[in-house]
């Protein structure tokens, strides 16, 4: 007993520094995912990794969900930021669409780890799996809804697009799902392949935010 709480003592950070921890805490449970996967990861070996005891987690996070849901948004965070950056910036809706693919690419690209701990394998807890994109994202502060805000201003780029007077070959939504599961099998494979003999990585790219636009943007 006394060992445990002398662990659990050891494991608060000093006024003010408990960001610091919580940082360290999330790192190695990143690390574990990508390692061991999810469901094969515990409290116990999360906390072996920060060097604290079991308790001292629950000082910052209720669960190992919770922690995947902070991972999740603070992945999403940084596409989020270049988001702003194309909705603020000039040019048309179909401009800014391209933009928009490019910038999901480059994203994944320059966050390896991040991008395969959320978008490939089955790291992803239950909870978030049933409701995906179609979180609602009234409340920009609910853990986990990071993916869904970003889901959620691909399509309202789309409606955008259709309100210009572009016609959609699907609605909005869907339009926004071939999007994503277009850029993301792009980025799947140049993660999950490095090695493999790919054409220039720049046409690549290119060539399938081409081939997106032409699938859902209606020939006039």
């Amino acid at each position: 007993m006394t060992a445990l709480s002398t662990a659990a003592t050891s494991g608060r950070k000093k006024r003010g520094e408990g960001h610091t921890r919580r940082d360290e805490i999330l790192q190695a449970a990143k690390d574990l995912f990508l390692e061991q996967g999810y469901d094969a990861t515990t409290i116990r070996k999360i906390a072996d990794r920060v060097g604290v005891s079991a308790p001292a987690l629950y000082l910052y996070f209720q669960d190992k969900e919770a922690m995947m849901l902070a991972l999740c948004d603070q992945t999403f965070a940084l596409l989020i930021d270049s988001i702003d950056q194309i909705e603020k910036g000039p040019g048309m809706p179909v401009e800014r669409l391209n933009r928009f693919g490019d910038a999901y690419v480059r994203f994944g690209l320059s966050h390896p780890d991040e991008y395969r701990l959320i978008f490939i394998g089955n790291n992803i807890p239950e909870s978030l799996r049933r409701v995906g994109h179609r979180m609602p994202t009234d409340d920009p502060d609910r853990p986990g809804v990071g993916g869904a805000i970003v889901f959620s201003r691909l399509v309202a780029l789309l409606a955008q697009i259709e309100a210009s007077g572009v016609r959609l070959n699907y609605p909005p939504d869907t339009c926004a799902e071939l999007c994503w599961m277009s850029m993301h099998g792009l980025v799947a494979a140049l993660i999950m392949k490095p090695e493999f003999p790919w054409s220039d990585r720049e046409t690549l790219i290119g060539a399938m935010l081409q081939i997106v636009e032409t699938g859902i943007l209606r020939k006039a």
